[in-house]
């Protein structure tokens, strides 16, 4: 794109530095009028401390926010507002007690000027329109706190629309959307670019942002390594300034499946939309789970884990039937769950690494009942070293870690507890090229020793390179078992709109239909 005319926004020389770090270093960067420009770096490389002195969250140490060249000064996300910008923030900053439209009108609820009172009725009809027009089919009188991630997901969204802003900073946007819904809102972002509004957009979907943006700006240990002036729109070349090297292999994949049946689910049901799902896991496979947004992906990783109780159907693990009345069951049986949100139901926040690390098998680290800190703190270490976790994660509380390495820390719990079965739900969300490269060679290491994995992705290309099968998911059930070479893309979006086929046994995999349901268990793979 051709930059013409002048900057609508500046930063110059912003600097700011926390205990221990510099996050912004003399960054500087320009954003002009209907222009979507992309910021970009691995985790840790200071993007989300920009965008929150742009939002006015926090105060640079030095440096000048320009809005059409006359310098402003962003004291309060409040002040912030009042300037124009609107910002989606990566960690959701909705009221989960509040209905869909009062968080949409939140700060700003629509009320008569002498009584002060709301106008109900009128808060309803423009949440109702603001939702029609972004295509988003949530009910504005539900409440927020009853929403699933990717839902809440798209409410901060219709939030940021809203306002009608004149810039809308997006961090990590499409982290909980399907592809449905990221094509739509790169629709309306492409269009609401054409009536002159400015965007700066923050993704590790780099195929994404490749294919939206107009202007790149990247970013490396908290400084500028390439301006938009000179910044290329090539996938190769970011990745190359974002870690400081070629990269060739974007999914490493190592095939370690065998013909040994690890894992098997037979017809289970639950009261939260899993309806008669059957499938296997062989020792050393990935098994892939692929479908829309709100298809029935993860509540069928709820089942297995034993959070959602089954109402009809079995597990079998080593061949033997097992029952899981709790998560604390399949635990005990040696399953795992990193589930999507990391932050919401992954990580103890107030702890460091090594205890959240040593959680899942406390009975390693105690000694009479009593937890010994010093063995908790050498298995932690242990996995901080083998995985390459930050070392700032032994006494640093993870909540200050990068998404890479709270996403590796996870991982390390369920490999502390020795774990047979590995489910992954969107295991790469929120994090960096090298940050889910290096998660890709922990999968090829797990399954290397003949454990198993159930993939959860919305990102076709990964769930494609990574799974060595995938069962396609459409309201709840299994409609289509395949390998994955033999899967498109085009393969996921039409079996969530066709009905489920008839039952065909290929290659060791079942296309699973409605007639399924008497077929003996030893015949179905």
């Amino acid at each position: 794109m051709h930059r013409s005319g002048n900057p609508v926004w500046e930063l110059v020389g912003i600097t700011k530095s926390f205990p221990g770090v510099k996050a912004n270093d003399n960054v500087s960067l320009s954003i002009y009028p209907g222009e979507i420009h992309a910021l970009l770096g691995a985790n840790g490389c200071g993007k989300t401390t920009l965008i929150k002195i742009f939002s006015g969250v926090y105060h640079p140490d030095a440096g000048t926010i320009l809005m059409g060249g006359k310098p402003v000064k962003m004291e309060t996300p409040t002040v912030a507002r009042s300037h124009g910008i609107a910002t989606v923030f990566q960690e959701f900053s909705l009221v989960s007690s509040l209905t869909v439209k009062e968080n949409i009108f939140l700060g700003r609820l629509p009320i008569r000027d002498k009584s002060r009172v709301v106008r109900w009725n009128i808060m309803r009809d423009e949440a109702s329109r603001i939702l029609e027009s972004l295509e988003i089919d949530i009910d504005p009188d539900e409440e927020v706190g009853n929403l699933s991630v990717s839902g809440q997901q798209l409410v901060e969204i219709a939030k940021a629309f809203a306002a009608d802003a004149s810039m809308i900073i997006l961090d990590e946007p499409t982290t909980a959307l399907g592809t449905d819904e990221i094509a739509n809102l790169h629709r309306l972002l492409r269009h609401m670019a054409q009536k002159g509004k400015s965007m700066l957009y923050v993704s590790h979907r780099l195929d994404e942002v490749v294919d939206l943006v107009d202007s790149v700006t990247i970013l490396k240990d908290g400084r500028v390594v390439s301006a938009a002036e000179e910044s290329e729109i090539d996938l190769g070349y970011i990745v190359k300034k974002m870690v400081g090297e070629e990269v060739k292999d974007y999914y490493p994949k190592v095939v370690n499946k065998t013909d040994n049946q690890l894992f098997e689910v037979c017809g289970i049901c639950t009261a939260n939309k899993v309806n008669d799902v059957s499938f296997s896991v062989q020792r050393g496979e990935v098994f892939g789970l692929g479908g829309v947004l709100g298809s029935g992906r993860t509540e069928i990783a709820r089942a297995i884990f034993g959070i959602d109780s089954l109402t009809a159907g079995t597990i079998h693990l080593n061949d033997q039937p097992v029952s899981f009345r709790s998560p604390q069951d399949a635990i005990r049986a040696k399953i795992a769950f990193v589930t999507e949100s990391r932050k919401i139901d992954g990580l103890f926040f107030n702890f460091a690494g090594p205890p959240n690390i040593s959680i899942a098998n406390l009975s390693a680290v105690m000694k009479r009942g009593l937890i010994q800190p010093r063995k908790e703190a050498l298995a932690g270490l242990s996995y901080i070293d083998k995985l390459n976790i930050s070392p700032e994660s032994q006494t640093k509380l993870v909540g200050l870690l990068s998404g890479g390495n709270q996403q590796k820390v996870i991982l390390s719990r369920w490999l502390f507890s020795g774990a047979d079965v590995f489910i992954l739900d969107e295991p790469t969300q929120g994090i960096d090229i090298g940050a889910k490269i290096a998660l890709f060679h922990l999968v090829n290491e797990i399954t290397a020793q003949k454990k198993g994995v159930i993939l959860i992705s919305s990102d076709h290309d990964e769930l494609l390179a990574i799974s060595d099968r995938i069962g396609i998911v459409r309201e709840g059930r299994i409609v289509k078992i395949a390998e994955a070479k033999d899967l498109r893309h085009e393969d996921f979006v039409q079996s969530s709109v066709e009905k489920p086929l008839s039952v065909a046994v290929n290659a060791g995999a079942i296309v699973q239909g409605d007639n399924d349901r008497n077929i003996p268990r030893s015949s179905r793979y």
